[in-house]
């Protein structure tokens, strides 16, 4: 057995309590860490643990030593008015462990349900509480204006530039000094473009392309961020903090003061700017002869949106362009050419439609469409790539400390999945004969042009490991490339202001830029790439609670759609009309029972054998939208469960089943040989397994469960032992559920009261034997009073009247609309489930 040992790392808090350990060390596999050692600590927390192998497994289990540093410092959330003397924001999401406090006094006299943004002031650590001050009021959490400043809060992006930064940038000229073009090629005689979307306000690259007697000569022109962010300034530690640039719909949270971002390092037409080129020579196959790297002084000669661009490739008339109209031109002859040479190579070719939203002044979308991918998209799109990989190969041909662009091969597991999908579909390619790539866009071209083509394209992208920043260059799967980094876009991307650092450094003889070293690139390219991931994630949030809000007004509407995706726990379908796509559960698929086919990725009907696939096409009702969490639920529209068996509760086709089985041979009924509907028997909602029982808790206190093979269960014995009764109990059950009995051959009492209770619920016992008084409820063993007890207390906003224990809960099968639902539906109600290998009066 091996010794325990301590790691460092970083923690992520399940909502249930426990949490998993991520070690720093990558070479360590992930660590389970139990509830109880979870005590005051949050998601992202870096910790110090001992971790040791679980017995008789490849898993780990740890107990936390110390919190090294906090991972969370300001919390966003509804402040809650609790009494006259504080407040607090609550756990919603469960990522902390415990509600926030907040004093009167330190809530800027925050309303009631109010959104704030507030600082931790003290950790529930060494027996302190968790408590903060709140720092800035946001406003109504429903008030559209307010999401993405909820986003912004809530994913830590810094929003405002620090006062050092603000005083810096106040020094700068709108446009560059005549001093500063010393010692720059001039290029303003050629006629460099901007080729950026209609709603764009910072440009910071240019093209230009010229045909030679060799092949085109290519001039990709890129801001000089570099020349003006200098390293130390308070600029450049903002910028670095920041990472990147973060774009919403009709907002920006820029990485670079807008002096510099709209300003100075914006390629604006008809101004000179300072900027940094790539010079290729490409021949007529696409293939890379010669590059050149230097600083130069430029003028744009037009500022084009890719609409325009788009109707001069398609040969039609654009006035005020006409005097750039045959550059555009020469741009798709050689865009063209690189992309047929790219794609012969191996490179993926996924059409991944982007989201458009369409959002007025206040912050309600008007639409949300896919927005359309042109020819014009392309074509600058590959000038980029041909500039980021001459600079990746420029960079490597040196053999220095560089920051590149990575993307690693998805693993096998990724890849099986994926052709498991592709076969579903109908696919004939493999996966596993040949370069990966080429094998992957062959299997894609199968489909192209068929309603499961965008599906396929999303599943494939699903199955890639995700593109990140590393000075080690292992090559760039999904574009097909050995040497790539990112070059293009220093006004919004870092990583692009430290290649331009490094690249001045080997082309500038007397530079004063510098190399970095192999520890300071490591660590930009992991806090790059986590920058990265944030502001994606911020993104795809903002996108989510719009597509919410938009939705809110369909509820009750019906919408064609196809499956996207299945899980145990529903299907995700996409919407033919929006780019839009939501949950139906499984508890709103049907009338049936549905369980997870594994092999082929599907929900199927275990009595009719309906399924439900990817790319099948369903037509569902909107159920409900939260725009607060960004969820939209949907249910199959016109489902009617009209099947007799249907009528009957889980509990009524239990107690049936028992009953024939109890009087089949006269024998006590074997439990292996029940099948899975007869080993569960509900009270209030919570089913156990008979297994569990029979297995028996493990501990001392319990060791003589079941000793003698004719006692009873000590959880369910009964110590009258009167038949008469028995009997009559019998009889009553008998008339209940229907059942005709065969007349019993031993003598043996039947069974006891408390097992049919639990059998027919309390409810349907009572019915059965008359009873309506209140003094007649029957009485739970301890187990379950301590579940009522707990599901109660946990759902404090609750009456008594919406357990399902307590009251007889018959659903409307036929409503699709209240099939499943309680009068004050949560949804998420949490259960408390028990087990007797846990110990007495303990809940999970």
């Amino acid at each position: 057995m091996q010794k325990k040992k301590v790691l460092n790392g970083t923690i992520k808090r399940h909502p249930d309590g426990f949490g998993f350990f991520i070690p720093d060390d990558i070479d360590h596999a992930d660590v389970y860490i139990p509830r109880h050692s979870m005590e005051g600590i949050m998601t992202n927390d870096k910790v110090a643990i001992e971790v040791f192998p679980e017995k008789g497994g490849e898993r780990f289990r740890g107990e936390i030593l110390r919190v090294l540093s906090r991972g969370t410092k300001t919390v966003v959330g509804r402040f809650y008015k609790m009494n006259e003397r504080t407040g607090a924001i609550r756990d919603e999401g469960k990522g902390w462990g415990q509600d926030l406090k907040i004093k009167m006094e330190d809530s800027l006299n925050a309303k009631d349900k109010e959104l704030v943004a507030a600082e931790i002031l003290t950790y529930p650590e060494e027996g302190k509480s968790f408590t903060g001050k709140v720092t800035e009021i946001i406003g109504n959490a429903l008030d559209p204006l307010t999401d993405i400043k909820r986003v912004i809060r809530s994913n830590n992006i810094p929003l405002e530039f620090s006062k050092e930064t603000l005083e810096e940038a106040k020094h700068f000229n709108e446009v560059p000094d005549e001093k500063d073009f010393k010692g720059r090629r001039d290029l303003r005689d050629k006629s460099l473009i901007t080729i950026d979307g209609a709603t764009a306000k910072d440009f910071d690259d240019a093209v230009y392309v010229e045909t030679t007697n060799e092949g085109f000569l290519l001039y990709v022109a890129i801001a000089d961020v570099s020349h003006y962010v200098r390293i130390g300034s308070a600029i450049n530690k903002d910028a670095y903090e920041r990472g990147t640039s973060v774009y919403f719909p009709n907002y920006v949270v820029p990485m670079l003061p807008e002096v510099l971002s709209n300003g100075l390092c914006s390629l604006n037409p008809h101004v000179p700017r300072l900027c940094l080129v790539a010079e290729m020579l490409f021949d007529f196959t696409g293939e890379m002869k010669s590059s050149d790297f230097y600083e130069a002084v430029m003028e744009s000669k037009a500022r084009v949106t890719y609409g325009e661009a788009q109707e001069i490739i398609d040969g039609n008339e654009v006035e005020k362009l006409n005097h750039v109209k045959e550059h555009i031109l020469r741009l798709s002859d050689l865009a063209k050419i690189l992309m047929a040479k790219r794609f012969k190579e191996g490179s993926l070719d996924l059409e991944i439609p982007e989201t458009e939203l369409v959002i007025d002044g206040a912050g309600v979308p008007i639409d949300i469409q896919r927005s359309e991918r042109l020819f014009s998209h392309r074509l600058i799109e590959e000038m980029m790539l041909a500039a980021n990989v001459g600079v990746a190969k420029f960079l490597s041909s040196r053999n220095i400390p560089a920051l590149y662009r990575i993307h690693e091969p998805p693993n096998e597991q990724a890849i099986r999945l994926l052709e498991k999908y592709l076969e579903n579909f109908g696919g004939k390619t493999k996966l596993n004969q040949g370069k990966l790539q080429k094998r992957l866009t062959k299997a894609l071209e199968e489909f192209e042009n068929r309603p499961e083509a965008q599906i396929l394209n999303i599943l494939t992208l699903r199955s890639m490991s995700q593109a990140k920043y590393s000075m080690n260059n292992v090559g760039h799967f999904g574009l097909g490339f050995e040497f790539y980094t990112h070059f293009t876009s220093p006004i919004r991307r870092y990583p692009d202001l430290i290649v331009h650092r490094l690249l001045k450094n080997q082309v500038m003889p007397n530079s004063q830029y510098r190399l970095m070293s192999e520890d300071d690139l490591a660590s930009a390219g992991t806090i790059l790439s986590a920058a990265e991931q944030r502001s994606v994630k911020a993104e795809r949030q903002v996108q989510s609670i719009k597509k919410a809000r938009f939705m809110e007004k369909f509820v009750g509407q019906e919408f064609d759609g196809m499956i996207s995706s299945v899980a145990k726990f529903g299907v995700f379908v996409l919407l033919r009309e929006y780019d839009i796509d939501g949950l139906v559960r499984l508890d709103d698929l049907g009338g049936d029972r549905f369980e997870f086919d594994e092999e082929h990725l599907r929900l199927v009907a275990k009595r009719s054998g309906f399924a439900y696939s990817i790319g099948d096409n369903i037509r569902i009702q909107v159920a409900a939208a939260d725009p607060e969490l960004g969820q939209i639920n949907f249910i199959v529209a016109g489902v009617e469960a009209t099947e007799e068996a249907e009528e009957k509760t889980s509990a009524e086709v239990s107690a049936e089943r028992f009953l024939k089985k109890l009087h089949s041979k006269g024998k006590p009924p074997r439990e292996e040989k029940f099948d899975k509907g007869s080993r569960r028997f509900e009270k209030g909602g919570k089913e156990e397994s008979r297994k569990e029982f029979k297995k028996g808790p493990p501990s001392e206190k319990n060791k003589d469960f079941k000793k003698d093979k004719n006692q009873k269960s000590k959880f369910f014995r009964d110590s009258r032992q009167d038949k008469e009764g028995q009997a009559q109990k019998i009889q009553k059950i008998e008339k209940q559920a229907n059942l005709r009995p065969q007349p019993r051959d031993d003598e043996r009492s039947g069974p006891d009261k408390t097992l049919l209770e639990m059998i027919l619920g309390p409810a349907e016992y009572r019915k059965a034997n008359g009873e309506t008084s209140a003094k007649d409820k029957p009485k739970l063993s301890k187990k379950l009073m301590f579940a009522e007890q707990s599901k109660l207390r946990d759902n404090d906003d609750y009456s008594e009247k919406n357990s399902d224990s307590l009251k007889d809960r018959k659903p409307d099968r036929k409503d699709s609309k209240k099939r499943g639902k309680t009068e004050n539906d949560r949804r998420g109600l949490r259960k408390a489930r028990l087990s007797s290998g846990r110990g007495k009066g303990k809940a999970r």
